[in-house]
């Protein structure tokens, strides 16, 4: 009987995968379609998308120094069936960015440090194919620069084909850029800057170079002196490359549970139906958007499956917790330079509508990260917007799903926490009642008087967008509830929805929220007629086809790409005691 797969959650490394017998998306097929490409490669995608994983596959599969481990690192993978001419052919360089660090002032020094470790390795690894004296030479130096110098003049008296590959390119840059700013940045990356040096060494040097990374700003810097690279990001071949597809999610769930790892009674397609509006819908290619599917975030596929293995269901917080680590460094990246006032305007606007019209920029130079017309594109390098559309030659990117939505709300609430005077563990204490009692007054008071008493934030975004943004990042706390905003209900979008969360706590009462915003100066006059406009609309939507269906449980709610609510099929039935209708 074969061993059983286990879930490669936070394995990044091919072999080990392979040795270990963990499950393995295969993605072996892009490599054809790879070296059909020009020989210098960038691929930029957000965190968590396998990417340190793939490039360990194209170590693997190219290094002459595993030709001899082809069979049982690539059996039963696509690639072993259709081998591609450049198999083992390369001496290989890998490096990975993400392990330098320290202080600024031991940067130069630190980088040459890993880099002539790596190199090390590699002249260990290929030193039967260089002369005695080259390598003799090689590990007499300590710098960097001159190893390089010494494995080029070789490698190409003797036509040794070399490969390039850098993970993480713009990592420490990017650090670099959020603690110490632009100016030291630029110092490492122009003119005499030891990052550029190194760059343009290994320009003519490589037969072939693929790198990756989370934002094309270290690469418009580089490019002037590294014009060779060909950018791959937004190319609709490669939109899939890495990631899951639906058809990847599903092929895994049933695996798991024919092995018996998942729950014989748990239903595939409920799972992949619960997944969906937390961790899919990313697309990066224009292109693209003719196709139906989009791409997973697949670590929190992996968080999940894990999770539904170890406790037999969904995980209760679907969000993986390990995320927190690349929520602050998107934080940095918002503040360094205390971002302005229209860069905050941009962020309040993608939570409040879900999307934003604007072109994506293939790269810039760090300069521009101050300019708003630039700051959209960088969400969406960041994976904190996705394509949903086209208007004119324009895109339309929106939040690509909850996931990333409650990270926008994280970073609204701690904007808001400052000044609101709210106690999250009195406010959750609120929700607990609201779903459970139906006492839903005192937690939306509770929110409208913090709202009222924050005069610093409303007088900067005035009006009801601004209220309805506030209501809805701290409704984001809310656990018991799928939260949905601009729910269309009888020719209407009612501004929040609230649909018990019924698969991990039974609550008994669902909410149709209606906000309504009047000038103080407004008040007296017009306040009782907003009030009938509102129980009057609640009204209206409370009879619609549609809540009676989502109150009986017959249809289940989730999101379509631009955050706003959409109905499909259920595969769990609940019956509510009631539907609380607020004003």
């Amino acid at each position: 009987m074969e061993e059983i797969k286990q879930v490669p959650y936070g394995v990044s490394d091919f072999v080990t995968v392979r040795e270990r017998n963990l499950y393995y998306v295969d993605k072996t097929m892009y490599l054809s379609l790879l070296e059909q490409q020009p020989d210098n490669l960038f691929y930029i995608r957000p965190r968590r998308f396998g990417k340190s994983l793939f490039i360990s596959m194209l170590q693997a599969y190219y290094d002459k120094a595993m030709t001899d481990r082809f069979d049982s690192l690539f059996g039963g993978l696509w690639v072993h069936e259709h081998p591609t001419s450049l198999r083992g052919r390369y001496q290989m360089l890998y490096l990975d960015f993400s392990r330098v660090g320290g202080d600024i002032e031991q940067l130069s020094a630190r980088f040459n440090d890993y880099c002539s470790l790596m190199l090390d390795d590699f002249m260990h690894t290929y030193r039967d194919d260089y002369p005695e004296e080259t390598v003799k030479a090689f590990f007499e130096t300590r710098q960097m620069a001159d190893k390089l110098d010494l494995i080029r003049n070789s490698a190409v008296r003797l036509r040794i084909p070399l490969y390039l590959i850098i993970d993480e390119y713009d990592n420490f840059t990017n650090i670099v850029l959020n603690e110490k700013g632009e100016e030291v940045y630029h110092a490492i990356t122009h003119a005499s800057g030891f990052y550029r040096d190194v760059f343009k060494k290994f320009k003519g040097m490589f037969e072939r170079i693929f790198m990756t990374g989370v934002s094309p700003v270290t690469l418009d810097d580089l490019t002037s002196g590294f014009n060779i690279g060909w950018h791959l990001s937004m190319n609709p071949k490669f939109d899939k490359m890495l990631g899951f597809s639906t058809e990847d999610v599903r092929a895994m769930l049933l695996y798991y549970k024919e092995v018996g790892m998942l729950p014989a009674e748990s239903y595939v397609e409920a799972m992949l139906t619960e997944m969906k509006p937390w961790y899919d819908n990313y697309c990066f290619a224009k292109e693209c958007l003719k196709q139906e599917a989009r791409v997973f975030n697949c670590d929190m596929v992996l968080y999940y499956i894990r999770q539904y293995m170890d406790s037999g269901h969904s995980p209760e917080r679907m969000v993986d917790p390990n995320t927190k680590t690349d929520y602050n460094k998107l934080k940095k990246l918002l503040q360094l330079d205390r971002l302005d006032g229209d860069r905050r305007g941009v962020i309040r606007r993608i939570v409040e509508e879900g999307q934003i019209i604007t072109e994506v920029e293939e790269s810039f130079p760090a300069k521009d990260l101050t300019n708003p017309n630039i700051f959209p594109s960088l969400l969406f390098y960041y994976g904190m917007l996705t394509i949903k559309g086209t208007y004119g030659s324009q895109l339309i990117l929106c939040i690509p799903n909850n996931n990333v939505r409650k990270q926008y709300y994280e970073y609204l609430l701690e904007g808001y926490n400052e000044y609101s005077g709210i106690r999250i563990s009195s406010l959750l204490t609120l929700f607990t009642r609201m779903s459970f009692d139906g006492q839903w007054r005192e937690a939306l008071q509770y929110i409208a008087d913090a709202y009222k008493n924050l005069s610093s934030v409303r007088d900067s975004i005035e009006g009801e967008r601004s209220i309805q943004g506030f209501f809805m990042a701290y409704l984001s706390l809310n656990d018991y509830y799928i939260t949905a905003p601009e729910l269309e209900l009888s020719h209407g979008y009612c501004d929040f929805f609230l649909l018990p969360n019924l698969t991990h706590y039974q609550s008994k009462h669902s909410y149709i929220v209606e906000l309504k915003y009047l000038p103080k100066k407004d008040f007296e006059a017009k306040a009782a007629e907003q009030w009938q406009q509102a129980v009057d609309q609640i009204d209206s939507y409370a009879r619609a086809p549609r809540v009676e269906a989502l109150r009986q449980g017959i249809l289940g709610l989730g999101f379509d790409a631009d955050g706003r609510s959409i109905v499909r099929n259920a595969t769990t039935v609940y019956q509510l005691n009631r539907l609380d209708i607020i004003g």
